[in-house]
């Protein structure tokens, strides 16, 4: 009985490491992982880490193919009723920017791969794809912030209603806590993104050189893959 019920949990998490790894998404966010790694372990000294750098960013272009009509379908999407207006438009250039930089992220992998031959362009509109991307996190980590205090406000009247203190008991306020946490790692991770693409825009070379970036850009990388894990099943004892 044990060992069907050990076999039957085994089965179930490789089943999630298996939808896990068919998500182009998690790959991307793992290839990612492994290429700021390597530029924290290179440090921007050319050999094997930067090499594996320089190869990952590349390839990961490739998950990105399209990817920017996600964004594009966001941005013409509307938004849930009751949402300020500052945060309604910090969203929308949230999308736009996003979507620019995924868009303009292609010619650079059409670049780079040598199908598109003018390199000193490629070059400027990767430039370009990352301020955009740079401005895509500022204003993701304004619509935490603004998201989290609208959390934190409907939490303090939950409070208010139950008296007795059991809040933690309450359905309602135990969603929205969840929230609360899920949009606080969001917030520390778009933060962090900003320093990532100001050292790969080298904005201030000397306080965000190419080892602060890896290591951020990792950090961040772990977040994400975190974020895309599948819910896991719960198994009753037999």
């Amino acid at each position: 009985m044990a060992s069907g019920t050990l076999l039957d949990v085994s089965r179930a998490e490789l089943g999630l490491v298996v939808m896990y790894l068919n998500k182009a998404e998690a790959r991307d966010k793992l290839c990612r992982a492994i290429q700021y790694g390597s530029k924290f372990l290179s440090g921007g000294q050319p050999g094997t880490a930067q090499n594996v750098d320089k190869s990952t960013s590349l390839a990961r272009k490739v998950f990105r193919l399209f990817k920017f009509v996600n964004d594009l379908h966001g941005l013409i999407s509307p938004v849930p009723k009751g949402t300020p207006l500052p945060l309604v438009l910090l969203g929308k250039s949230k999308n736009a920017l996003l979507s620019t930089f995924l868009f303009l992220d292609q010619i650079v992998w059409l670049g780079r791969s040598g199908i598109y031959k003018n390199k000193e362009r490629a070059e400027l509109l990767g430039r370009i794809s990352l301020f955009c991307w740079m401005g895509s996190s500022v204003c993701t980590t304004l619509v935490e912030i603004g998201e989290i205090g609208r959390l934190s406000s409907s939490m303090k009247k939950i409070e208010k209603r139950l008296k007795n203190g059991t809040k933690y008991q309450d359905e309602e306020y135990r969603a929205k806590l969840k929230q609360s946490n899920e949009r606080s790692l969001a917030l520390i991770k778009s933060a962090m993104d900003i320093v990532v693409a100001a050292g790969l825009l080298q904005l201030y070379p000397k306080k965000i050189n190419p080892r602060v970036t890896g290591a951020f850009g990792f950090i961040t990388s772990l977040i994400s893959c975190y974020q895309l894990l599948p819910t896991r099943p719960k198994f009753k004892a037999p």
